[in-house]
């Protein structure tokens, strides 16, 4: 097949970012780059032997561009998407989807209608972790998931006090501009949109927001808590995501998860299948367009009870669980996270590629985009009004506007 051509908005460290994962994916050729510093634009399309478009509006009206890259500042996505749609053209576009809902759903709307294929980089939907994770519920090692805490203790040395990140003109604000990764990731492990949400925002002194705190209900009383502190030095960075499934939890550390425990307790029929798993490791962190480095496992032991077994009660299920079980799933640590996340986002483009030739719904598509500005803008608004609100619910199919 003719490789399709791809044009870059946005030439910045995120921009080269992009195109360094997934210039050699087959399929793909860049073939022109758009930015407002001509300059940085030329150097990355020497790098790539491509073009240089003066306009990131005009990439889709580009002859040999099929894919259009979104890589700019947060406010332009919505516009430079729908743009690009219209034209019939693929758009990958770099979270958030837009900085309002009323944006998001523009795109979404355009997206239904458009003949191209949108992806949005929520790259944490690829991530080996989280994709196990969600088989392990599928094959019913895991139980619905009841409760969501995500930390995220972030650095803010690379963010100076005329950076756009703090102007919610620009970025929608801390929930919108980085609390959507974990919205929809918290949607795709729960199963479900949350309806209402209670937002917190604290300011430093003299200046911006820099703490946020979201806490989300969806149906059936699952519960999604989202903390995000831009407050830190890069060397104090951490994070974790905690996994409330009743009989079993998950820790996962990095907001690239590199690294999970899972505490199971469980049945002799299931601490047998949990023993399998390292058997499995391949197939079970096996994401579509990510390479593996060759140095992921998982390990499982079970301390096994010789007593009988008491019945246990959790969310009114009772069974018996005799057995404690700890599985390790580890990605090579803080070490790999660089390339656990490029491959996430080649992982993601590939997604693209695969629907654009082939026809399906993307992982990360509009609906994706659209439920995690939606669930951003609604806390931000609780925020500022100290009431719960609730989460617009998405629209009917073909109806959104």
């Amino acid at each position: 097949m003719t490789p399709l051509g791809l044009g870059l908005a946005g030439c910045g460290a995120f921009g080269a970012y992009l195109l360094d994962a997934v210039a050699d994916l087959p399929g793909i050729r860049v073939v022109a780059c758009a930015d407002p510093d001509r300059d940085r634009a030329a150097a990355l399309a020497r790098r790539h032997g491509a073009a240089v478009c003066p306009d990131a509006a005009a990439l889709a009206g580009l002859r040999g561009v099929d894919v259009v890259a979104i890589a700019t500042p947060p406010a332009t996505h919505a516009d430079l998407a729908v743009g690009a749609l219209r034209a019939g053209r693929h758009v990958f576009c770099e979270k958030p989807l837009a900085v309002t809902l009323e944006d998001a759903l523009r795109v979404e709307a355009e997206a239904e209608r458009s003949t191209g294929v949108l992806v949005v980089d929520h790259v944490l939907r690829y991530n080996p972790v989280l994709r196990m994770l969600e088989r392990l519920r599928g094959e019913g090692l895991l139980d619905p998931l009841v409760r969501f805490a995500f930390e995220n203790d972030a650095a803010d040395e690379d963010l100076g006090p005329g950076h756009w990140f703090w102007d919610p003109a620009h970025s929608g604000g801390i929930h919108v501009e980085h609390g959507v990764h974990f919205f929809d990731a918290a949607r795709a492990l729960i199963g479900s949109e949350p309806v209402e949400v209670q937002g917190t925002a604290v300011h430093r002194d003299g200046g911006p927001v820099d703490i946020v705190v979201a806490t989300a209900t969806h149906p059936g009383g699952a519960v999604a808590t989202h903390t995000h502190s831009f407050t830190h030095a890069h060397r104090a960075e951490r994070q974790l995501m905690r996994l409330d499934y009743g009989f079993a939890e998950a820790r996962v550390t990095g907001w690239i998860p590199t690294h999970a425990t899972i505490t199971a307790w469980t049945d002799e029929e299931d601490a047998r299948r949990w023993e399998e798993l390292p058997g499995r490791t391949a197939e079970l962190l096996a994401v579509p367009g990510l390479r593996p480095h060759g140095g992921e496992g998982i390990t499982v032991s079970v301390e096994r009870d010789a007593g009988p077994a008491a019945p246990a009660r959790g969310r009114g299920v009772e069974r018996s669980v005799p057995h404690r079980v700890t599985c390790v799933v580890d990605l090579g640590g803080e070490a790999r996270k660089q390339h656990v996340y490029a491959e996430s986002v080649r992982a993601a483009f590939a997604d693209l590629l695969r629907c654009a030739a082939d026809g399906g719904t993307p992982v990360a598509d509009a609906a994706s985009g659209r439920s995690a500005v939606a669930v951003a803008e609604a806390a931000t608004r609780s925020a500022a009004s100290g009431r719960t609100e609730p989460v617009p619910a998405p629209p009917t199919a073909g109806s959104a506007r």
